[in-house]
């Protein structure tokens, strides 16, 4: 059931990631059309392009995360006894689930504390723009908490996505 919510978190993930790069995209072209174009342009977007940038940043990690895509070492685990492995795996999970929980509670903090400080031109709350890190860390405590539940069922780690192609 963990394993199948993760799936579901990662395929809004994407969605949200693919949508928001849309928005950008539209908003960036069309204010370089209007400032070259007729020597005008709308201001905000320049705004809430920088917000879905850092939206698409942590929606980004979080579905690098389950696709096992971020840079790692894993040389020495590699060389371990399967049993080795699986407790190694158990570790980095339950350590990487801490992290994101500490990292959780301080961006849900900043996210509460800047709700009632307005953006300077569109007067949004800056607080959606710090809500992308409690999404970002409450996605990746999700994937941790799934990769514990594994390990500690005694499965080994599956491969990178990129690894487990053919031809990568």
């Amino acid at each position: 059931m963990l394993a199948r919510l993760a799936g579901l978190v990662l395929t809004a993930a994407e969605w949200l990631l693919a949508l928001a790069l849309l928005a950008m995209l539209g908003m960036v072209f069309g204010n370089v059309v209007l400032r070259y174009g007729f020597n005008s342009g709308i201001t905000v977007t320049e705004e809430i392009s920088r917000v879905l940038f850092v939206w698409i940043t942590f929606l980004g990690a979080v579905a690098v995360a389950r696709r096992r895509g971020h840079l790692g070492f894993d040389l020495a685990v590699r060389l371990l006894p399967r049993r080795g492995r699986v407790v190694c795996r158990a570790l980095a999970a339950a350590l990487t689930l801490l992290c994101c929980l500490v990292f959780l509670r301080g961006a849900w903090t900043q996210t509460a504390m800047n709700m009632t400080n307005a953006a300077p031109v569109s007067g949004l709350p800056m607080g959606y723009a710090y809500a992308a890190a409690v999404v970002g860390a409450a996605g990746l405590a999700l994937f941790a908490l799934a990769d514990l539940v594994e390990a500690l069922r005694g499965r080994e780690p599956p491969l990178p996505t990129h690894e487990a192609e053919p031809g990568a």
